[in-house]
């Protein structure tokens, strides 16, 4: 039940086809990373199974449709870490966090000791002790993707969505981050769909690879299978050196060295 399948699925955005018959099935505690050049439907594909664009298709992600369900039920099942959050004026971290727990709480109730404790634990598994009681808006970009995550992780989801959850966080808490999910992956059998531009941190934590191109999957399986020189040429245009380490794949530009000057002395 923890699982996501789409069939079919078709999506739009400002009158322009971005998906086109995407066919995907997750299994319940999997973790996918998505991969694929800008402009390539990723951010669309996790955008329309958290049901904020609409699309045509079968989908389900932890047993509710996404499109016909209410936003509660929706928000029960699966959270979304959006690339660019917006966050309320005034709110503090810890009331951001918080907002985690709104789809737990009843309608016209209030939140209970036990949503308190899920609060503080994400927020020491995060550290974000320190800056708790600060004002979201006057976080870094690096710290305010860690609180992000922090809200996604206190709704306490089935499916955890996540869009460049890196993007803005140095190498450490990169590290921290990702480690942090995937723990809490095997621990709960969170299913974890993972939009990435990193290819080595894509195959190191994502038992499977899925690469989009064009709004059409153009590749899924092992990372080992999906990331190849000539497939990643094909696609990014880029030229790589592909390496395998026990952690995985990893991916490393290769660049012309340029040719050395002559010296133009007599």
């Amino acid at each position: 039940m923890n699982g996501v399948t789409c069939r079919g699925l078709c999506a739009e955005r400002g009158g322009v086809q971005v998906l086109h018959d995407v066919d995907l099935v997750v299994g319940a505690g999997e973790w996918v990373s998505l991969v694929g050049p800008n402009g390539s439907g990723k951010t669309t594909l996790l955008h329309s199974l958290a049901g904020l664009v609409s699309a045509d298709g079968d989908v389900q992600v932890a047993g509710v449709t996404p499109h016909r369900s209410g936003r509660r039920a929706v928000a029960r099942a699966v959270a979304l870490m959006p690339q660019r959050p917006i966050v309320p004026e005034g709110v503090t971290v810890r009331e951001l966090i918080h907002l985690g727990r709104t789809p737990h709480i009843p309608r016209f109730g209030s939140e209970t000791p036990r949503d308190r404790e899920i609060v503080e634990r994400v927020i020491t598994r995060l550290e974000l002790e320190d800056f708790a009681s600060r004002l979201a808006t006057a976080l870094s970009g690096g710290e305010l993707q860690r609180v992000v995550l922090a809200r996604a992780l206190a709704q306490q989801p089935q499916v955890l969505l996540l869009d460049e959850p890196t993007s803005a966080l140095d190498i450490g808490h990169q590290q921290q981050v990702l480690d942090l999910v995937d723990s809490m992956r095997r621990e709960g059998e969170l299913t974890v769909i993972a939009a990435m531009h990193d290819l080595t941190s894509a195959s190191q934590y994502g038992e499977r690879l899925v690469l989009l191109d064009r709004g059409r999957i153009v590749a899924d399986g092992l990372p080992a299978d999906v990331l190849t020189v000539e497939r990643i040429a094909e696609i990014y245009g880029a030229r790589v050196e592909v390496l395998d380490r026990p952690a995985g794949r990893a991916v490393l530009p290769l660049r012309d060295r340029p040719e050395p000057v002559e010296s133009q002395e007599p």
